[in-house]
């Protein structure tokens, strides 16, 4: 048998002998006791990382994983934190969860730690959308929110994400420090577990409309919309949380032809029909797609189960559905927008927009074709709230958007909103219906304008901790032996976003990066093609982004132009996997 650190031993038996329910208990001692000591090593190896978004992990007994003790304890950690940022005030913390498994206990948990603490907490009645508790922060002048959720990670998976003031998640200074203050939180004992309800206010559904009627406020072609109210549109909440607000929000903006998928409908944790619940999998759709069909749907809808992130699919002129990626719809929207605020005479100059550095540039090519300023920032929809917060009252925000299916229209929410860019991107496709353009007609357009970009990407997973070390291994040789050729093309640029250099191989030059330093690598090919690798941050798992681009001098050319770009894709894919 492999020899066991010892540490993980001590770090179980002290779980074993705390303050902590039997049944827990009972699971402790059957890890400590089973052959195979795998999963208790990856139980106990180290303390469920409470990173720059909070909590996210496997659920589970052990300091490595997500249950009421770790969650407690991080919260403990973020309300000494806010004692200590507010002093003397009265501190209010907005609480929602979505559909997963042990949602409600640990969104129970969160709240009595909080009012234990003598922090007032505005608890959602019910599970409510990512985007909402944003908004309520705001709306409700909270100084802080936690939403439990996992994202669209697989069932076994549950998550923990902090919200400053302004709605968005935790950033600098204030993400480290809470960082900080969690890691002081060293036993259950540390925690204040006494609750204290008169501290507990609901929100109640009413809320629904005072959210509806600022989403309702983004629709820039009322008189489209209703000459296309008829359309049918397909959703799928895919079991998660936004089953009442997406077509909710379709209505607002007049849409009334709306087919919800019954089978995906009701909340449910275990996701049984689908096998990750993620909109960015086109196996989740496999239902919408069917109904969309049986309908003659000119849209099919999908969400995450905590509704921040959506999935669109148009009908692709041969009887099917193409499903976009999130590159074309962020384009799409971008393009939308701007060409509808310079319809509108809005454009004075001072507006600008925000995407990710692994995002599309075709996205930064539309901008700069609109006179539009584009920031670009790290990957994390809170990077994109930081902007905003910071230029709020100097500059305008139009919209925003990351690759991963994220995007935000207007700013009365502070992190991607999948309700509100559904109804967008619903108003988009009814809008170019009524000049007689489908969606394939628009990108095309877009394409002629600013360029033919293509996207795509790989994830490789790797599990426990010899998979988190196989990772930073990999980054470590990207660094120490940077690749002067990929699939036969010269590397002609370095971006190492950790160390903050620009290497340009051409000129032999070196440069610093002006951005906050993260886990990122990025390679620049001489054809204009750009691949970015970057270790996930709530998994252990690597990312590979891949854009290529050329010109596409006219409609006619579309294909061949097309098919050129999916064989460099396809060879760049080949030359990492």
């Amino acid at each position: 048998m492999t020899a066991i650190d010892p540490n993980i031993i001590a770090k179980a038996q002290s779980w074993l002998n705390g303050n902590i329910d039997q049944k827990s208990k009972q699971e402790i001692q059957a890890l400590l006791d089973a052959p195979d000591k795998t999963e208790l090593i990856d139980s106990f190896y180290r303390d469920l990382e409470f990173g720059t978004g909070g909590l996210r992990g496997i659920m589970g007994v052990g300091s490595n994983r997500m249950n009421v003790y770790t969650v407690a304890m991080a919260t403990q950690g973020l309300a000494n934190y806010l004692l200590e940022s507010f002093p003397n005030q009265e501190i209010k913390v907005a609480i929602t969860h979505d559909c997963r498994i042990n949602n409600t206990l640990f969104a129970d948990t969160t709240a009595n730690v909080f009012t234990a603490n003598g922090i007032k907490v505005k608890y959602f009645r019910e599970l409510r959308p990512t985007p909402m508790l944003s908004f309520a922060i705001r709306y409700f002048g909270c100084q802080s929110g936690v939403m439990v959720t996992a994202s669209h990670n697989p069932k076994e998976y549950n998550g923990y994400k902090a919200y400053w003031n302004d709605g968005g998640q935790v950033v600098a200074p204030h993400d480290n420090n809470i960082i900080a203050e969690v890691q002081k939180i060293t036993s259950m004992d540390d925690v204040k577990w006494e609750k204290n309800d008169a501290l507990i206010e609901y929100i109640e559904s009413d809320f629904d409309q005072i959210y509806l009627n600022e989403v309702k406020k983004l629709s820039l072609s009322p008189l489209e919309n209703g000459l296309q109210k008829e359309m049918p549109i397909v959703f799928s909440p895919i079991h998660g949380a936004s089953g009442k607000m997406v077509p909710a929000a379709l209505k607002t903006f007049g849409f009334q032809n709306i087919h919800v998928v019954k089978e995906q409908a009701e909340p449910n944790g275990n996701f049984p029909t689908v096998i990750y619940p993620n909109p960015e999998e086109a196996e989740a759709l496999t239902m919408a797609l069917e109904l969309g069909k049986k309908v003659n749907a000119q849209l099919v809808l999908a969400c995450d189960p905590d509704g921040d992130r959506y999935a669109a699919c148009v009908p692709d002129g041969k009887g099917g559905f193409e499903l976009l990626n999130g590159n074309q719809t962020g384009s799409l929207l971008t393009y939308y927008l701007l060409s509808k605020w310079k319809e509108q005479g809005r454009l004075t100059g001072n507006e600008f927009m925000v995407n990710t550095i692994v995002t599309t540039e075709l996205i930064d090519e539309i901008c700069k074709g609109f006179g539009v300023t584009c920031f670009s920032v790290l990957t994390g929809f809170k990077n994109i709230a930081e902007v905003i917060r910071n230029l709020e009252g100097k500059k305008q925000y139009i919209g925003g958007g990351e690759e991963s299916y994220g995007y935000l229209v207007g700013d009365f929410v502070r992190d991607k909103d999948g309700v509100s860019a559904c109804a967008m991107v619903a108003e988009i496709v009814a809008y170019y219906r009524t000049k007689g353009m489908s969606i394939q007609d628009v990108l095309a357009e877009i394409y002629m304008n600013f360029g033919f970009y293509k996207e795509s990407l790989i994830s490789v997973t790797k599990k426990g901790k010899d998979g988190a070390e196989q990772i930073q291994k990999l980054m470590a040789d990207f660094r120490k032996n940077r690749p002067t050729e990929m699939n036969g093309l010269k590397v002609v640029k370095i971006v190492d976003v950790k160390e903050s250099k620009v290497y340009d191989i051409a000129k032999g030059t070196e440069s610093v990066l002006k951005m906050d330093k993260s886990n990122v690598i990025q390679f620049y090919l001489e054809d204009g093609s750009k691949i970015s690798a970057r270790p996930s941050g709530t998994e252990p798992k690597i990312k590979y982004y891949f854009s290529v681009n050329e010109l596409l001098p006219n409609r006619a050319a579309y294909d061949a132009v097309s098919a050129s770009l999916d064989k460099k894709l396809e060879g760049l894919k080949k030359y990492f996997q």
